[in-house]
């Protein structure tokens, strides 16, 4: 049964969960293991992306507090950006989103649908999460002096709020394993500003279940995201007054590459393999490296091709088109 916190938390009914979980029939045969796939790249709202069940939380507070500003951050293509301007736009609620990168970007992909929804677009020239985020906060200082209700949501959405989206998400995994009659021994899925791992990690602990959740890393080293995970599920833990453990936090960081946003061997070969094995479109930033991952672990022997195995596919694949 879900935490009273879950259900009784104000939010927007954004996303259509629960959202399809099933077998890789094609893949697992091929690679002879047991691969399952939760698609919430299907999450439906702004096409879609584990970024919706955070919004439905970050959303509806926006709403409650009377906000008529919202201000967030992030890359030209940013998935997040582009849920949070669908969002506001959804709300009447007026976005301003701090896009930052070195290249000019070209009228493609989040960054055209970002246009289209309306948001009102504020360059940085760095490629620094750090410039971004405190260009993020200057703007929103500049709207309250200007005597404007200001909803902050950092990168990602990644606070205990919009965690509260993926702990939901895990009792949703429990029900989809219960379902298939599996129980699998590892949950994968790309990892970055830590809001969906903090979250998962939350259900774990909620419910006492005994696998692992390992986070692709795909943006930072895996010391700093592990710390910031650690900060966040402490944080989000303590609403539902369950306790951090630490050991739990697994970050693997090896198949970052050689930064954030730029594509590597095994990435690319994961997003051909996911499309013409299984008609799953995959993305060059999260989903890609996150899927290199899992291929990896199968193939090395990381884990047991036997036991069933879980990839979250937490969406992006708008950045196909880009």
């Amino acid at each position: 049964m879900k935490p009273n916190l879950l259900t009784n938390t104000p939010h927007c009914d954004l996303a259509f969960t629960p959202t399809p979980c099933y077998r890789l029939s094609n893949i697992s045969a091929d690679l002879e293991c047991n691969l399952y796939c939760k698609r919430d790249d299907l999450t439906g709202f702004a096409f879609g992306g584990n970024k919706v069940r955070k919004m439905e939380y970050l959303i509806a507070d926006a709403i409650e507090k009377q906000s008529d500003a919202i201000v967030t951050s992030g890359a030209y293509q940013s998935n997040f950006c582009r849920v949070t301007a669908a969002a506001g736009a959804f709300a009447g609620i007026e976005v301003h989103v701090v896009l930052g990168g070195t290249k000019e970007p070209t009228m493609s992909g989040n960054y055209l649908l970002i246009n289209h929804l309306g948001a009102r677009i504020h360059a940085v020239r760095s490629d620094s999460w750090e410039d971004w985020e405190a260009e993020r906060q200057e703007l929103a200082d500049s709207l309250r002096k200007q005597g404007r209700v200001v909803y902050e949501m950092p990168i990602g959405g990644s606070v205990p709020l919009g965690a509260m989206g993926y702990v939901g998400a895990f009792y949703e995994l429990l029900d989809d394993f219960k379902r298939l009659g599996i129980n699998p021994t590892h949950i994968f899925f790309a990892s970055s500003s830590g809001g969906t791992h903090a979250g998962l990690l939350i259900g774990k602990w909620l419910t006492g279940w005994e696998g692992k959740i390992i986070g692709i890393g795909t943006a930072k080293s895996g010391g700093r995201l592990s710390e910031e995970i650690r900060t966040l599920a402490k944080e989000t833990g303590d609403l539902f007054n369950t306790t951090l453990q630490p050991e739990d936090i697994i970050v693997d960081d090896a198949y970052v590459g050689e930064a954030y946003g730029i594509p590597t061997k095994g990435c690319e070969d994961a997003i051909q393999y996911f499309a013409r094995k299984e008609g799953i479109f995959l993305d060059h930033v999260y989903s890609g490296k996150a899927a290199a991952g899992v291929m990896d672990y199968i193939a090395s022997g990381k884990v047991n091709r036997k036991e069933p195995i879980v990839f979250i596919h937490t969406g992006g694949n708008v950045e196909l088109f880009a």
